[in-house]
């Protein structure tokens, strides 16, 4: 069995003296495992750094074999990643997501979505808004997507202000008044075609919305919790804001 593809690294495992288990998103063959033989090497860990896009050559005598891997970079993102918390705490919760899925199945919207959003990670002001919008995608992925394009009980597109934790449909301003307090918030940018940014408070409004329902239909039924990497993801995320207010500030102050 051979095949190749493109694929981008999720993370590494020590295999014996000087091998690894390599992870890795592919464009067509989904999550997938291999060991890279010499993979601890000088030459080779650079190349299997998570984050990096690489060119991959996968031998196995049969399919459902582990298999071997040969892996030459394609784009080396790793060490611009390195340098941002955001962004290193934004690929591992996104890692952590691909493994809901089952391996070697092929999501190639998924792999879009990522290679996307590693070009981006290390823009902390983005990376809040890309990550939500993936958690959204691996629910639909899950077989668990929201419907944010109309109100669930009008059928409006207008003014659309809430999700229903019931039902994961959206719900209109008017529509969800009586019930707001019971309601999940559904922040602008989230709404297709809108062109709207996320400040800090539309990014918890999004975390909170889409970690609700991956707590209850992937976290909860699987015994699970949610990944250590997506508290440290929104932490950042947080401490980003709080810097970039107290910049704000302090300009506003001495323009004063």
């Amino acid at each position: 069995m051979e095949w190749r593809d493109e694929g981008i690294v999720l993370g590494t495992r020590r295999h014996g003296e000087t091998s690894a288990i390599l992870e890795v998103m592919t464009r067509t063959h989904g999550r997938h495992l291999g060991l890279v033989r010499g993979g601890r090497s000088r030459k080779q860990q650079p190349v299997l750094q998570p984050g990096n896009r690489v060119d991959l050559l996968w031998r196995a005598r049969l399919d459902e074999h582990l298999g071997v891997f040969q892996a030459e970079a394609i784009e080396m993102n790793a060490a611009r990643l390195m340098d941002s918390a955001v962004a290193v705490y934004g690929l591992q919760t996104m890692a952590a997501h691909l493994r809901l899925l089952p391996e070697r199945d092929a999501h190639g919207g998924l792999y879009e979505a990522l290679a996307v959003m590693i070009a981006h990670l290390s823009d902390a002001d983005a990376a809040g808004e890309l990550v939500a919008r993936f958690e959204l995608l691996i629910l639909d992925e899950l077989g668990f997507g929201l419907d944010l394009s109309q109100c669930a009980a009008t059928g409006s597109r207008q003014d659309l202000a809430y999700v229903s934790p019931k039902s994961g449909r959206a719900v209109s301003r008017a529509a969800g008044a009586a019930w707001h307090d019971k309601m999940l918030a559904l922040p602008a940018f989230l709404q297709r075609g809108s062109g709207l940014r996320a400040d800090a408070a539309a990014l918890e409004d999004a975390f909170r919305l889409s970690g609700f329902f991956l707590t209850r239909h992937v976290y909860e039924p699987r015994g699970l919790e949610p990944p250590d990497a997506r508290a440290g993801f929104l932490a950042a995320l947080r401490r980003h804001h709080a810097a970039l207010k107290a910049i704000g500030s302090e300009s506003s102050g001495g323009a004063t």
